[in-house]
């Protein structure tokens, strides 16, 4: 079907309109992270490299960020083994109530994260606290795991409703075993549908600020805190600008690698 030429200037159109809708501001962060201006003003007099050899020298916002590493690879451990376990036994198996487990597994990522946060921080009080364990990095690795489960839940369920059984099925006629089947023949299928969930859930993690407000208590600050706590210094602005381009770009990197690793996974499986 041909596309009338004005149909398709308007969509180009508003292509451009969205895209600059969601990447002028961060344009704007990036540009004022080499700003010589202390404050957000625009557009900047002039530019430098200082703040981000300030912002290298804080202490504070350098553990802040080996606390958002430590919190996303853990919640990505987390939900690599409940994420692979919940896909496999949901998609390889038909039993009684698998759709709305299906739907319960997936809901943590649809809430708002208020709603999460609340309910988790009720669950620490009644549960963790009593036995010993106070908020710190434990309870916001598990917050976090809550909703990156969805992502490894989603990728490996895609690749695994896409894999033909047959190479499975073949390996057990055999003489191979349940174990020997899946490190030959499935695991291989499933690395790069597991490699794409656990990047995209480190990159979830990684960024989240809503839930661990509500779980990280009043000593562990992951670097999405440490930029709202230190957003209203005025002499804190250059070096907020400065972490903020780092939480872009290290969420950004993970999240190309998964798109990267999907689209040639898809494109492998179709021919």
């Amino acid at each position: 079907m041909r596309i009338p030429r004005g149909v398709r200037v308007i969509l180009r159109l508003w292509a451009v309109i969205v895209l600059a809708f969601i990447y002028v501001p961060l344009f704007t962060v990036v540009v004022n992270s080499f700003s010589t201006d202390k404050t957000f003003g625009w557009p900047p007099p002039g530019f430098t490299l200082q703040w981000w050899a300030n912002a290298w020298q804080n202490a504070g916002a350098r553990e802040a960020l080996w606390t958002s590493v430590k919190a996303g690879l853990g919640a990505t451990a987390i939900a690599l083994v409940l994420g692979t376990l919940a896909a496999f036994a949901l998609s390889r198996h038909r039993f009684f109530g698998r759709r709305p487990l299906s739907l319960v597994i997936v809901l943590p990522i649809a809430l708002p994260g208020i709603v999460t946060g609340l309910a988790l921080n009720s669950a620490i009080q009644s549960t963790l606290q009593p036995i010993g364990f106070g908020y710190g990095l434990f309870t916001v690795i598990i917050g976090h795991a809550t909703f990156c489960v969805v992502t490894v839940y989603n990728n490996v369920s895609a690749r695994l409703n896409r894999m033909p059984r047959a190479a499975e099925e073949a390996s057990m006629d055999l003489g191979a075993g349940i174990f020997r089947t899946f490190s030959r023949v499935t695991f291989p299928e499933l690395r790069s549908a597991l490699l794409a969930g656990g990047l995209l859930a480190f990159a979830l993690s990684f960024d989240e600020i809503v839930v661990t407000t509500f779980t990280a208590g009043p000593n562990t600050q992951t670097l999405p805190i440490w930029i709202f706590s230190n957003l209203a210094r005025p002499n804190q602005a250059p070096i907020v600008n400065v972490v903020a381009v780092v939480v872009i770009i290290i969420s950004l990197i993970p999240i190309y690698l998964a798109q990267r690793l999907s689209s040639g996974a898809s494109a492998r499986t179709m021919y």
